[in-house]
């Protein structure tokens, strides 16, 4: 899994996936504290994240093992919002 920050929205006329109402979205990759690595990744949004939103990010093999992305020319989806992190026993983030 990677974590990543919600930073923007992708649009396309059109592509070759065809997942019926799917949402890609630009996600720039952090640590658990939320600290941005200005290293960026197009993701399938499958938990309809918004902007600014820390998100648990699917690559690879995994991410075509959904109901939605199987057979799918998919290599990154958004599977979680993150509400907190607790890292040692204490919060370096929280929602």
């Amino acid at each position: 899994m990677i974590l990543g920050k919600v930073v923007g929205t992708i649009t396309s006329d059109s592509n070759s996936i065809k997942i019926p109402g799917g949402r890609y979205l630009l996600v720039n990759k952090c640590n658990q504290k939320g600290t941005l690595k200005n290293d960026f990744i197009v993701a399938l949004d499958l938990v309809n994240a918004g902007n600014d939103e820390l998100v648990m990010i699917s690559e690879s093999t995994s991410a075509r093992e959904t109901s939605t992305t199987t057979n799918k020319a998919v290599d990154a989806i958004i599977v979680g919002i993150i509400d907190m992190i607790d890292e040692n026993e204490k919060v370096v983030y929280k929602k």
